[in-house]
């Protein structure tokens, strides 16, 4: 396949980039930095030098500015929203542009679309958003996303957990974790929604190769776990103890709404649509996935 992907060079799309590469598929990855991407792939710096002759069978929108790296300021709220908002309104406008319109658009998203309120409750891709920001910026994203799907495109919207691999979430984590200085953030009762990076290929994969599977997809492993069962794992792989906790207030004043809304908050999300659609996971447990990483 030729297929189109921005957000190449990030810790999900490069691990994706190199699993395309292994089956042959030709790359192109926009980049704010495109001479910065090596043979076989071709990197280009805005989708203006693509020709309307150029024919691609998918494209896979995974750019946007980190969402944890830095406190919430209202200018870091604006680039985080600009960075995934403007990439896809111009992904939009080449597709309506062009003739051959690809064949499939996975554009990303994530699970903070459900937002933050407290429930036990399991949760699949029928679930509704709330007015926090981290559902406000999934609703907005996947909004612009199904333009694509006006235009005739089959449209995934991958609804993305906590990923499990080397680098991202995990790997900020590890160090106090290898200390013995892990443990669990406030109370520890919140939902983690978790997958393993080979599995989140797999998954978009899968998404490219089913012609049925459209919408939103969940892109988390079948058994989430709180952030206390979470610790207690990470210890256990490591074999350190896990005797520590750090205080929601201690989080609240160190990182703001960030940390209230992505640390201290999480909901039970099950990726129901892609079991539907024949996908088998390679890791449904926390504990091997995490020993497979580590």
């Amino acid at each position: 396949m030729n297929i189109l992907i921005t957000g190449g060079t990030g810790f999900i799309g490069s691990a994706l980039c190199s699993r395309l590469l292994e089956s042959q598929h030709h790359l192109v990855v926009l980049s704010r930095h495109p001479e910065k991407i090596k043979s076989p792939v071709q990197g280009i710096g805005s989708l203006g030098q693509l020709t309307d002759d150029i024919v691609f069978d998918a494209v896979i929108n995974l750019a946007g500015e980190p969402i944890v790296n830095k406190r919430w300021s209202h200018r870091q709220k604006q680039r985080i929203l600009s960075s995934r908002l403007d990439t896809t309104k111009a992904l939009i406008a080449y597709f309506a542009r062009i003739d051959r319109k690809p064949d499939v658009f996975i554009s990303g998203s994530a699970i903070g679309y459900y937002g933050i309120g407290k429930t036990n409750e399991p949760i699949d891709e029928t679930g509704s958003g709330d007015d926090s920001f981290s559902s406000q910026i999934c609703r907005e994203w996947e909004a612009i996303a199904l333009g694509a799907e006006h235009l005739g495109i089959r449209t995934c919207l991958l609804r993305t957990g906590i990923v499990l691999g080397k680098g991202g979430a995990l790997g900020k984590m590890l160090g106090p974790f290898k200390l013995g200085g892990g443990g669990k953030l406030g109370q520890g009762t919140q939902w983690m929604s978790w997958i393993h990076i080979n599995d989140l290929i797999g998954i978009i994969l899968h998404c490219l190769e089913q012609g049925e599977v459209q919408g939103p997809v969940n892109g988390t492993a079948p058994n989430p776990v709180t952030n206390q069962q979470f610790t207690k794992a990470l210890g256990t792989v490591l074999n350190r103890p896990t005797f520590f906790s750090v205080p929601a207030v201690a989080i609240k004043l160190a990182m703001g709404q960030m940390g209230e809304e992505l640390l201290l908050t999480g909901k039970r999300i099950l990726p129901r649509k892609i079991q539907d659609a024949g996908y088998t996971f390679l890791y449904e447990n926390l504990e091997e996935a995490l020993a497979d990483v580590i």
